[in-house]
This record gives structure tokens, C-alpha cells and sequence, in this order.
């Protein structure tokens, strides 16, 4: 069986190689990895080019279809308001996060926005805890200094 997160991390691991800040996401479809994308936000001088944007626009096209009802998304840091917005918007079932942002974390540590009543979906969230997540963003920002 595949280990989705160690995809995700495969992909944060890339963006570190690229001076990216260490970021990977992947979009499963029953036990299918669909898509799979790292940060390139420098890279493409785009503030939006987040692995979890890149991750959803590349599910869509494999699935011809912007919503990803019964999918799941892995990704390494949780997700910043942006991103969580567009994991409601495409209507993605659940989310398995790697380490928290207490920052920007959308996703239950600043903000919960894939889990407002407030707005029309609901994504189930998993903390799957992974030092190795939390060591490459650790990595990068200590050669960062």
C-alpha cells in the first residue's frame, strides 16, 4: 500500500532542492494517487503556485472536473487561508496535514476554515503528525538564516 504522505513529503522534498519553502501536496482518488505537486511560489514568481493549488488544478484536469467530491488530499504543512479556501471550493473530502502552522494554519490552528459552519462544505481533517514534516520546514529555515 502507499504511504500517500511520504508522496506528499517526496514533493516537499523537491521544492527544498528548488529553494522553495518545503511544502508537497498529492490528491488521492479511491487509493489512486491522481496528483501530485511541490511549492513553486518563487519558482513561478506566483503567489498562489502553493503545492495544494498546483495539487487541485492537476486533480481537475485528470478528472476533467473542478469538483474533487471523494478525494483526498495529503500535504505536509497545513494550509494557509488561500489554499484552504480552494480545498472548500473543489469540495475535497478529506485532508491529512503533516505538521501545523501556528502562523497561518487554516485548518484548526489560527483559523478553521474547511470546518466553518458558516460555509457550504465541510472537509474531514486528520492530523497525521509526521516529525519528518515538520524537519525539512525546520531545515530549510535554519539555512535560511
Amino acid at each position: 500500500m502507499i504511504d500517500f504522505m511520504e508522496e506528499a513529503l517526496k514533493q516537499a522534498r523537491i521544492a527544498l532542492k528548488l529553494g522553495e519553502v518545503p511544502v508537497g501536496a498529492v490528491i488521492v482518488k479511491n487509493q489512486k494517487l491522481i496528483s501530485e505537486a511541490c511549492n513553486l511560489k518563487e519558482t513561478l514568481k506566483d503567489v498562489t503556485a502553493h503545492a495544494e493549488i498546483i495539487a487541485i488544478r492537476n486533480a481537475s484536469k485528470v478528472l476533467d472536473n473542478w469538483r474533487l467530491s471523494g478525494c483526498s488530499m495529503y500535504v505536509t504543512l497545513e494550509p494557509c487561508p488561500m489554499c484552504a479556501g480552494a480545498i472548500l471550493q473543489c469540495r475535497i473530502s478529506r485532508l491529512y496535514i503533516g505538521t501545523f502552522d501556528t502562523e497561518t494554519g487554516a485548518c484548526g490552528s489560527v483559523v478553521n476554515i474547511v470546518q466553518s459552519k458558516f460555509l457550504n462544505h465541510w472537509t474531514h481533517v486528520q492530523w497525521d503528525y509526521n516529525e519528518q514534516c515538520s524537519d525539512v520546514l525546520k531545515q530549510f529555515f535554519k539555512n535560511k538564516r
